[in-house]
């Protein structure tokens, strides 16, 4: 997020809550907030994982990382892991939802338990983390958002049918909030992840049926490769910041050329 000139986003002084930061996108964009100056909060589901980026970024970059351990699926949790967080960084100006989680399956193989999984950490998690900071955000009158959904919630994807569903509903669930926020100068935007070189990725690469429809993606992806997770994260980090103070309610997809949604 650097120009030949200094930094192009700049968020000295911010402080910001990634949920699903442990790894994968999530890891990067927590490295890119720091790089851009951001005091970084994670809430994962694996503490020590999170606990060991936070130390690495925060070694790297000078700026303050902290991790707390937090299942978004659980609004109790959420609602005393945000109480936390504030308690904590004393203010939040940036929330950003990329915590998340599927299996390659055909929906007829599904099963209502791993619906409800899937549910539960793709959207209502987005839920629990918006309704638990949101007010923190409205009190101040400032806040920006950015969530993490996915190209299958645009265009569907062969496996992924309650999980595109789920990511679907983080969409139109951000739109909304994007409306009725917008008078508190609060933005929320979504970032839409072709598939990326991530440990969830890797993971789904273990199934036979999973390895096959990965390997059919890549070749229908115009640029012939997955994402590096650093290419998804700058552009979350340039909606978090005031490079993009006058974009709210958009949907961004990233995703070298798969879907190309008018």
């Amino acid at each position: 997020m650097h120009n030949g000139h200094g930094r192009l986003v700049d968020l000295s002084g911010q402080s910001v809550v990634v949920t699903g930061g442990a790894r994968g996108i999530g890891r990067s964009i927590v490295e890119q907030l720091a790089q851009c100056g951001a005091e970084v909060l994670i809430g994962d589901l694996r503490l020590e994982a999170a606990q060991v980026t936070a130390r690495e970024i925060q070694e790297r970059t000078g700026r303050r990382i902290e991790a707390l351990q937090v299942d978004v699926s659980d609004y109790e949790q959420v609602r005393r892991f945000a109480e936390d967080a504030v308690a904590r960084m004393e203010k939040i100006d940036i929330l950003i939802n990329d915590a998340g989680w599927d299996r390659l399956t055909p929906f007829l193989k599904t099963t209502p338990d791993m619906w409800d999984k899937i549910i539960a950490i793709n959207y209502k998690g987005v839920i629990h983390t918006s309704y638990a900071f949101l007010p923190h955000m409205v009190a101040r009158k400032s806040g920006c958002m950015v969530n993490v959904s996915s190209d299958s919630a645009r265009v569907g994807s062969f496996g992924e049918a309650i999980y595109a569903g789920s990511k679907a509903a983080v969409v139109a669930f951000s739109k909304t909030l994007a409306r009725e926020h917008a008078r508190d100068n609060i933005r929320v935007n979504v970032v839409c992840p072709g598939l990326a070189e991530t440990a969830l990725v890797d993971e789904m690469n273990e199934d036979e049926f999973a390895r096959k429809i990965l390997g059919a993606i890549v070749n229908a992806i115009p640029m012939k490769r997955f994402a590096k997770p650093e290419e998804i994260a700058s552009m979350v980090v340039f909606l978090a910041s005031d490079a993009s103070r006058y974009i709210t309610g958009q949907v961004v997809s990233v995703d070298g050329g798969l879907t190309m949604v008018g």
